[in-house]
């Protein structure tokens, strides 16, 4: 039997980065301020810390989504709104900023979201990062109906989403920082 794509791993490993006019613990102040995430996340509208100390590991935030309907149109996604839940699993002021998504059964999936800040002169470079080891629960429900056509197509439209998404957030986040419009 012919293995999917979808039984690669890494299915995604996407990342992004931009120059900051502030120092790494400028940007990390905000970065790991996930319910200020509505400020730069095209997805996450927030949300709260539902235990442990805020942005410490092993602490686990409860983020509101929003999934507008243009998003990979074609494909049998959850849109509108719904809730994660993540577990962040590295905290290094300055440095880097990890949180692993949970399962709905409250398990770790290869699901990996972070950001890194390097010195840059008097400012930072930030980046942005995405890795999904194996396939979650949640993208085999997606492609489960799809013959492997579809789900190449799906497995390249979403990676593109997610580069955008990077690029996106970036952005926004630089904005925040550097308090332009």
């Amino acid at each position: 039997m012919t293995k999917s794509i979808v039984d690669q791993s890494p299915l995604f490993e996407v990342s992004a980065r931009i120059d900051v006019a502030a120092s790494p613990k400028a940007v990390y102040d905000v970065i790991s301020d996930l319910p200020r995430s509505y400020e730069w996340s095209p997805e996450c509208m927030g949300g709260t810390w539902i235990s442990g100390e805020p942005s410490a590991v092993g602490s686990v935030f409860r983020g509101e989504n929003l999934r507008k309907e243009e998003v990979v149109a074609w494909a049998p996604l959850v849109r509108g709104t719904w809730y994660t839940e993540c577990r962040i699993v590295r905290a290094d002021p300055g440095s880097s900023f990890r949180w692993m998504m949970l399962s709905h059964a409250n398990e770790d999936q290869e699901s990996v979201w972070g950001f890194d800040i390097e010195r840059n002169g008097a400012g930072s470079v930030l980046e942005h990062n995405f890795r999904m080891g194996e396939a979650t629960a949640g993208i085999h429900k997606i492609v489960a109906d799809m013959d492997e056509s579809d789900r190449a197509k799906f497995i390249t439209d979403w990676t593109a989403k997610l580069e955008q998404d990077l690029d996106d957030t970036l952005r926004r986040i630089k904005n925040v920082i550097e308090k332009t419009p």
